[in-house]
């Protein structure tokens, strides 16, 4: 059975009838069962992409393979950080892993990832590795959907789980080598990883809404101004959520990254666009304007500016 809804299943087959979690654990399998792995697709310059599932075989494979078996066979790995949490991760732990064959953190980071496991001895059975796209209309999605409520925002993303739960994850790059950052979090320290401020958002989000967002803005500022990493930060979250169709929080992430990068002409283009895609001419013309007050030369900007007066 495929590994990502193990946990899924093992949670509901303890609140329903042993009869009917039979049946049900019988139709999850015929059904997981019957998911392709490792599927290749060639975008339109003719590179390959793994999308979906992905194993090992297929990272040892076609051009995939020029990138993974070098960076897995130069990795050397810490045995000594390793032989201290592998007992209770081969026992106690399923993973989950996001990535980009089209990444160069994840070409670099995952073959490590891999030695790492297996210098471990964890079954890979308890590992799940899923390939997302980068295209503009399945931007950081997976084709059947793995990556749905989990803010998969920067790849590779490594989700370490415990009883079911989320324990942790180290997004794009440690923030010190992959075996000290593990053992961190599978010690059950306090572990905060990249990209805290978009974590932070999101759980926001889910629990209060956007409209208190907008109320709590001049709260929000500061406390995002000193841990943002960066203006592509925000923006890449937001994208996440353009490309998602959730217009009106990606108006919010890119306006809140004008407000914290007020001299970087990227922020008002992506809020620029955003309001040309909430079909806000007025306001998409006036950011696009922003940009040529930066960069006066900006050819994209200027393109943009014509288009929407034509349309409107």
């Amino acid at each position: 059975m495929h590994k990502f809804v193990a946990t899924k299943i093992e949670n509901i087959m303890k609140t329903v009838h042993p009869i009917f979690c039979s049946f049900l654990f019988f139709l999850l399998t015929i059904n997981t069962y019957g998911q392709s792995i490792n599927t290749k697709v060639t975008d339109k310059k003719g590179n390959e992409k793994l999308l979906g599932i992905v194993n090992r075989n297929g990272l040892t494979k076609d051009s995939f393979n020029k990138w993974f078996t070098p960076n897995y066979e130069a990795y050397l790995v810490n045995q000594g950080i390793v032989d201290l949490f592998k007992e209770v991760l081969k026992k106690e732990y399923r993973i989950t892993v996001f990535f980009g064959s089209w990444c160069g953190d994840s070409k670099r980071e995952l073959p490590k990832f891999y030695k790492i496991l297996d210098a471990a001895g964890f079954p890979e059975e308890r590992l799940t590795v899923v390939g997302v796209d980068n295209s503009t209309e399945a931007y950081k999605k997976s084709p059947t959907g793995e990556e749905k409520g989990l803010n998969i925002h920067r790849v590779p993303t490594f989700i370490f789980y415990k009883d079911g739960k989320e324990v942790n994850r180290i997004i794009e790059f440690p923030k010190e080598t992959l075996e000290r950052d593990m053992l961190t979090i599978i010690s059950g320290k306090r572990y905060s990883g990249n990209y805290r401020v978009t974590t932070y958002l999101e759980g926001l989000v889910q629990t209060k809404g956007l409209d208190s967002l907008h109320t709590m803005e001049k709260e929000l500022l500061p406390v995002i101004g000193e841990s943002v990493a960066g203006s592509r930060e925000l923006n890449t979250y937001g994208y996440m959520k353009l490309r998602a169709n959730d217009i009106d929080l990606a108006v919010y992430l890119f306006d809140i990254n004008t407000k914290l990068f007020p001299y970087n002409k990227n922020t008002f283009d992506s809020l620029g666009e955003a309001y040309l895609k909430a079909e806000n001419h007025v306001e998409s013309l006036k950011n696009y304007h922003k940009v040529l007050a930066i960069d006066p030369k900006n050819t994209n900007a200027k393109s943009m500016i014509a288009m929407i007066k034509a349309e409107m």
